[in-house]
């Protein structure tokens, strides 16, 4: 018997189907890249929502694009942006014509979707977000209360259909939030990656490590191949074995380094990144009858850059920004940072999410820092400096200072650093480093940024 929920879904999904014969008749609006981060901007206040219903329906107004290109699936907790990177670096270096779409942004929304290792066009991009806001109004008409298509199944969606309409051979897809209601499981990978699984977002996706895995691993499609990253968590690993083992897909596990020739992106944990990118970018050529060749893959393995990681954005002194949101990205960044900033004193710029674990983050970061400055991320979720500071003292650290401007804290970070020889490392959020990278336009801030635009939304 079909619940009622599924058959109200079902209704749903044929009368939008049925409509969209006189419905394509009309054109979405022609937008400028301005028009388009308001309106996506405007959906904030929506915030998140779970389920997959309004997704789905997004995809039969659009005409299913998710089905017009063959796609590998990126979940898990740290890494997925720099995997799914070098996964379209390597397919690319074969021959394919790639796209990939990873989340969030650093500085433009447009860093989202790139085609053939390009951010989106900005016409292109406007067009994108034009035609699933077109699409999320039929959609919107259709749901109940005051459901709504959110921000981030609107981004997907507009990025799904850019992907179809580009005729890319292969997308790498980065899974957002968990992976069983979110919005990029509407794709039905060949081949589906898991970098790791850490406690995060729990409050969603479930207390342990375990429950946290199973949100990730639903994506996973019968008959498909899962590739796990080195060194999976127990927990996690029994997870993925009976998940494949139900749904007769095959398990590939990547090897803990690469030591084929000198990555782009710098950092240890890079390295673990580029050996899962690998094996991912090698299961989908075999399978599609083309052979791997070595040089390929070491050509992208130099040539792939991941902004906002382990980022060199000034020489006097030495500064690096680096997005870790929680401790376990903050643990390798830790780990990797004596292969950037040797042997120099640290100076410390942090700024943390409320819901993220400011504790965790900061007893690894502290212990090889000399002075920290606390900052505020631009978001309305920002945990105060002053909270930093008071949870620095309980960890017995004391010299610190209060700065909820970013950019100020940054500077006077710089000016200590430089009359100490003492490197900074500002980090703790994406968006602080988004933010920053925005503000570095002009200068010698701003000699080796990889992108110097200017930051156009949070």
């Amino acid at each position: 018997m079909t619940p009622p929920t599924d058959r109200r879904s079902a209704n749903a999904v044929k009368k939008l189907s049925k409509g969209m014969a006189s419905s394509s008749r009309s054109r979405p609006a022609s937008w400028s890249e301005a028009q388009a981060e308001a309106h996506l901007r405007s959906l904030e206040l929506f915030g998140m929502r779970f389920g997959l219903d309004r997704m789905r329906r997004m995809m039969t107004v659009l005409g299913s694009p998710q089905r017009r290109f063959p796609s590998i699936h990126v979940v898990g907790t740290n890494g997925k942006t720099s995997t799914t990177r070098m996964v379209a670096a390597i397919l690319q270096r074969h021959g394919l014509s790639t796209a990939i779409y990873t989340s969030p942004h650093l500085i433009s929304y447009r860093e989202r979707l790139q085609i053939g290792e390009r951010d989106c066009g900005a016409d292109a991009f406007a067009g994108a977000i034009a035609r699933a806001a077109w699409a999320a109004e039929r959609v919107n008409r259709t749901l109940s209360g005051d459901d709504h298509v959110t921000q981030f199944e609107l981004l997907t969606a507009a990025a799904l259909w850019e992907i179809a309409e580009q005729g890319v051979q292969v997308a790498a897809i980065e899974a957002g939030l968990g992976g069983r209601y979110d919005a990029t499981a509407v794709i039905e990978s060949r081949v589906t990656a898991l970098t790791n699984v850490g406690l995060e977002h729990t409050r969603w996706l479930g207390p342990t490590l375990r429950d946290i895995a199973e949100e990730k691993l639903a994506v996973v499609r019968p008959g498909t191949t899962l590739v796990l990253g080195a060194d999976l968590a127990p927990e996690a690993l029994t997870v993925a074995e009976r998940v494949a083992h139900e749904r007769r897909a095959r398990i590939v596990t990547a090897p803990a380094g690469w030591s084929g020739a000198v990555l782009g992106a710098r950092g240890e944990f890079q390295q673990r990144n580029f050996s899962l990118a690998r094996v991912v970018a090698e299961t989908y050529l075999r399978d599609a009858g083309i052979e791997p060749r070595k040089a390929a893959v070491r050509d992208a393995a130099g040539a792939t850059e991941v902004r906002g990681r382990l980022q060199v954005v000034r020489r006097d002194p030495l500064t690096v920004l680096d997005g870790a949101h929680n401790p376990d990205a903050v643990r390798a960044l830790v780990a990797s940072l004596p292969d950037v900033v040797g042997q120099r004193p640290l100076a410390v710029v942090l700024g943390v999410l409320e819901d993220k674990d400011a504790v965790g983050m900061l007893a690894p970061l502290l212990a090889v820092a000399e002075r920290a400055w606390f900052t505020a991320p631009p978001s309305e979720r920002a945990l105060s400096p002053a909270a930093l500071q008071s949870l620095a003292r309980q960890l017995g650290f004391e010299r610190v200072a209060c700065e909820p401007r970013p950019e100020r804290a940054l500077a006077d970070a710089q000016s200590w650093a430089g009359g100490h020889g003492a490197a900074v490392l500002a980090t703790g959020s994406v968006y602080l480093v988004g933010d920053l990278l925005g503000g570095l336009v002009g200068g010698g801030a701003a000699q080796e940024s990889r992108d110097p635009r200017r930051r156009a939304a949070s």
